[in-house]
């Protein structure tokens, strides 16, 4: 991945106007009004998967060129800009990556998250490292988990991750931090046609009366190396027909506007599950999260090709009221719904890719 170069964009500081920089008086609307509510913090592109829908193998065999240590943001930086977002309106961060638990220490920047009055602090990972840092992750503040399963059949799972790593231990971590006091944790399970959608009743069976929630999601055409096809995705209405046909469901109450996810729960009470439905049925119009990559550039998108750099700002020692009324500035130009209006002629030749900006 490297430079990002050609993907950055700054808004001049002559633009920005003092009414920016405060909510008072409402949430920050964007140009389709809009609010802004969440933050979903990347704090690291490397992975030690290489899942092919999110980081696929070069097919010449090089390896991924990733961000150098110096280039991304310090932990004291994350927790600043924290700040600033949490007086934009800002009510929940959720740590991404890459693999955010390969990032040395995470723990002590959830701690200082852990400081800011009024924000929940989410996380999602892959669930290799999960069970040796699931008891700090809880002791410094962390108040929930999401952990990326894809398949409990080991083959089927280890083609998935490309990796060659064991279902056993992401289950495992699951456990931990289901004995660590993270409850419900979420299970999200990419799905695509052909290569896992045989998995989809053995995932409901396991993790119905768990207390976890599974979450299906559309195979996505997030960045540009995954080769995605609309051939491949296996729309939400398909997977819950395949369930509710052994499992009946019924549908549940959304608990936010802004919640990606429609919630289905069995009829039994054996708990809940969720469909994320980017493809089929967008939902752009709630859409109410900004994104900062590793290196400090603000995306609006999950499928966005420009970025904004926030961390040159940053490190001009920039006041905070500068920083917040260009954070500001950004989110008031957004007018992103890509989801919605996805066909070929909206396919940028370059988006960001998951594996750098989280999911």
């Amino acid at each position: 991945m490297g430079s990002m170069t050609a993907l950055e964009t700054r808004i001049p500081l002559s633009s920005l106007r003092r009414n920016h920089a405060s909510p008072e008086g409402g949430p920050l609307p964007d140009l389709l009004g809009r609010p802004l509510h969440d933050l979903r913090i990347s704090v690291t592109d490397r992975c030690n998967f290489r899942c092919t829908y999110c980081m696929p193998r070069d097919k010449f065999g090089r390896e991924h060129a990733f961000l150098a240590h110096e280039d991304i943001l310090r932990y004291e930086e994350i927790s600043r800009l924290a700040r600033i977002f949490s007086g934009l309106g800002v009510r929940k961060i959720r740590i991404t990556g890459g693999e955010p638990l390969m990032r040395k220490n995470l723990d002590r920047l959830v701690a200082m998250l852990a400081e800011i009055p009024g924000l929940e602090l989410t996380l999602t990972t892959n669930g290799a490292l999960l069970a040796r840092h699931a008891v700090a992750l809880k002791a410094a503040g962390l108040h929930r988990i999401t952990v990326s399963l894809d398949a409990l059949d080991d083959t089927v799972f280890r083609q998935m991750n490309d990796a060659d790593f064991p279902v056993r231990n992401v289950l495992a971590g699951i456990d931990a931090a289901q004995a660590a006091g993270f409850a419900p944790i979420k299970v999200n399970m990419v799905v695509r046609r052909g290569i896992n959608d045989c998995e989809i009743l053995p995932m409901a069976r396991h993790f119905r009366h768990s207390g976890h929630v599974l979450r299906f999601i559309e195979y996505m055409d997030v960045g540009s190396s995954n080769g995605w096809r609309m051939d491949d995705v296996l729309p939400a209405s398909e997977i819950l027909a395949r369930i509710h046909a052994e499992h009946p469901l019924a549908a549940c109450q959304r608990h936010s506007p802004g919640e990606v996810a429609e919630r289905w729960q069995y009829q039994d009470g054996a708990g809940e599950i969720g469909v994320i439905s980017s493809v089929t049925h967008a939902f752009c119009a709630d859409c109410t999260r900004l994104r900062l990559s590793p290196e400090g550039k603000l995306f609006t998108c999950l499928f966005a090709s420009q970025g904004h750099d926030l961390r040159a700002l940053l490190r001009e020692d920039r006041d905070d009221a500068t920083l917040a009324g260009w954070i500001a500035a950004v989110w008031h130009a957004r007018s992103d719904r890509y989801s919605a209006l996805r066909s070929s002629a909206t396919a940028p030749a370059q988006k960001i890719e998951m594996s750098y900006i989280g999911g």
